[in-house]
């Protein structure tokens, strides 16, 4: 009898450690996950009950908040003025998770159940009161976001500025743009449809082109080769370097030519300044090749190429917010390096990884993390986190970094003085990459920051599929942002 006792005794224990232990796992483990699961209904009702804190821009403009309504999801999520804003907050839908933007990278504080808002959440429930979500102040300048947008206006780009000492992210634009207020609706239906219509074909608005596209930087790269090639001791500003009005690619016929005659230099010889403002092919094709893919690929990837950039968020507030890895070529052949080395190729780049490039150089060589949050409030405005500047890497020297300003002065002093300001010197590259079948469309770049003596501002355009120079199609759009910037 005792035996049969122990044994279901034994069967008893057992049972109650396997009820706890999947109790944990699916409680504990895999919460986030059945939270998240689309077919939990409850979860749902929860979320969209919930009121979701608001998210704004630096100077309190409301970029995305909750406004109770009169039906069974209690609270609406409304988006004022949302094409402009939504490369930065993201969506937040009734049918679909919330997976990029603010909305996804913070929704644990905004919609009140991170464990930093515990003592929010146990004030609500003992007063009665309604819990909030945390709000988030972002660094987005609303008259900077606001300039870009429509300096890009109906063409298929994005644009981006940094500040220079700490890498807050000021504005961040992404055309064509949506109104997630589309999508934030509570007829499903409604909802479904404009999900589908926006997420159709691979140029999707939905897609944020400052940070999830890749696309051939072109001349812009020559900024990193010749920061590898000051890095070495070996190259001046003012040191001779092969040019000429073309170049045979390595171990091939193909012929790659310059663009304007001022970059042929004279003799066949060029300096690596006018190399720079003339934007000669034939020259850093060639300065690539002879530092070798390893030196220009070092500082590629000092520079963040090669690598996912988190923007924002971690595991425990959402999904973070990241940026696609630019890439360079892994040990290429010398015909590849070559066309690698002045951004063709296999040489690819978001905009916003560019913008980052700017930024380093304007700030003596030293790449801040990129952010895009300040601050993260509880619902009593008590600060639950603030963001600090955080140094990326130290690309390469102080001399070096004066020597590269100096040579994209003289890009706007020499060949392009339409993107002057009066009073301000402006440092800057151009940027035309061939694209298309036959190289019949061109994505236009521009890199730069201002004042180049003080530098405030890193700014980085993309205008995509243009037919005009990079100087011409984003140039533009850069000095109006830069104006606007430095006017206030």
């Amino acid at each position: 009898m005792n035996k049969y006792l122990r044994q279901l005794f034994t069967a008893v224990v057992a049972l109650f450690v396997i009820l706890g232990l999947s109790s944990t796992i699916i409680m504990a483990v895999r919460a986030n996950a059945l939270n998240n699961d689309p077919r939990n209904a409850r979860s749902l009702y929860h979320q969209l009950g919930a009121y979701r804190g608001a998210i704004l821009a630096s100077d309190g403009t409301v970029m995305a908040k909750s406004e109770p309504v009169n039906d069974a999801f209690k609270y609406l999520r409304t988006y004022s003025n949302g094409p402009l804003y939504a490369p930065v907050t993201g969506f937040f839908s009734i049918n679909q998770t919330a997976d990029r933007g603010l909305e996804a990278s913070r929704s644990m504080l905004l919609n009140g159940e991170a464990d930093s808002l515990i003592w929010q959440r146990a004030k609500a429930m003992l007063t009665g009161a309604t819990d909030q979500g945390a709000s988030i102040e972002t660094s987005i300048d609303p008259k900077l976001q606001q300039v870009a947008y429509d300096q890009l206006g109906t063409r298929d780009g994005a644009a981006v500025a940094i500040e220079v000492s700490t890498g807050r992210i000021l504005a961040m634009v992404s055309t064509p743009s949506y109104d997630p207020n589309k999508l934030a609706t509570h007829d499903t239906k409604a909802a479904s449809q404009a999900y589908n219509e926006l997420s159709a074909g691979q140029n999707s608005p939905l897609i944020n082109r400052a940070t999830s596209q890749l696309y051939p930087p072109g001349s812009t790269f020559k900024t990193i080769v010749a920061s590898a090639a000051l890095e070495t001791g070996d190259y001046q500003t003012d040191t001779k370097i092969p040019a000429g009005s073309s170049y045979t690619l390595p171990g091939t016929a193909t012929q790659l030519p310059n663009a304007e005659a001022q970059a042929d230099g004279v003799n066949g010889q060029i300096s690596l300044q006018e190399a720079v403002a003339w934007s000669s092919n034939t020259a850093f094709a060639q300065l690539g090749v002879k530092l070798g893919a390893s030196k220009v690929s070092d500082m590629a990837t000092k520079l963040g190429f090669g690598s996912t950039i988190t923007i924002d968020g971690t595991e425990s507030t959402g999904t973070p917010m990241t940026a696609t890895a630019s890439t360079f070529p892994s040990d290429p052949t010398d015909d590849k390096l070559a066309l690698a080395s002045i951004g063709q190729g296999d040489t690819t780049a978001t905009p916003l990884q560019m913008a980052m490039v700017a930024q380093a150089i304007a700030n003596n060589g030293k790449l801040m993390q990129p952010t895009l949050v300040d601050c993260v409030r509880a619902a009593d405005l008590t600060v639950l986190s603030q963001t600090k500047p955080q140094t990326m890497a130290n690309a390469f020297s102080e001399d070096s970094a004066d020597k590269l300003t100096t040579m994209m002065e003289s890009v706007v002093t020499e060949a392009n003085p339409q993107l002057a300001i009066d009073g301000i010197k402006v440092a800057a590259k151009t940027g035309t990459a061939q694209i298309g079948t036959d190289n019949s469309a061109i994505d236009g770049w521009v890199i730069g920051f201002a004042p180049a003596d003080d530098p405030q501002i890193a700014v980085a355009v993309l205008v995509h599929n243009t037919d005009v120079y990079g100087s011409l199609a984003a140039g533009p759009i850069m000095r109006a942002m830069m104006q606007e910037a430095l006017q206030q």
